[in-house]
């Protein structure tokens, strides 16, 4: 089976993620299709999900935003869950899609609600 070029290209982004990732950082990871995004922080020592959010929820979904205000919703909404659980650093897992557009946006908003990455 070969394996095409973008899971070479998550494979080896999550990797250098998880070498450097230590007990007190955690992994972000994003998740992006045509029409929804979503975002998790994963423990990877323990190989749990700490959090997780999507703009594929009931409460977001009957909002009617256009795709870029629904991934500031999402990442309003992720940074105030990491406030309750204590979760201020983390390592942003972008996966294979490119610092842009609502990726970009997405972490924009992050720092701006006091997450570091």
């Amino acid at each position: 089976m070969k394996i095409t070029k973008e899971i070479r290209k998550k494979f080896r982004i999550r990797n250098k993620v998880k070498k450097v990732s230590s007990s007190e950082r955690f992994r972000l990871s994003v998740n992006r299709s045509t029409k929804n995004i979503s975002a998790q922080i994963i423990d990877d020592k323990k190989n749990i999900t700490l959090l997780s959010v999507s703009s594929n929820t009931k409460e977001i979904k009957t909002q009617k935003k256009n795709k870029k205000e629904l991934s500031t919703i999402v990442a309003e909404k992720l940074a105030s869950k990491a406030k309750e659980m204590n979760i201020t650093k983390v390592f942003f897992d972008r996966g294979v899609y490119k610092y842009h557009g609502r990726v970009k946006l997405l972490a924009d908003e992050l720092r701006k609600n006091g997450m570091e990455f």
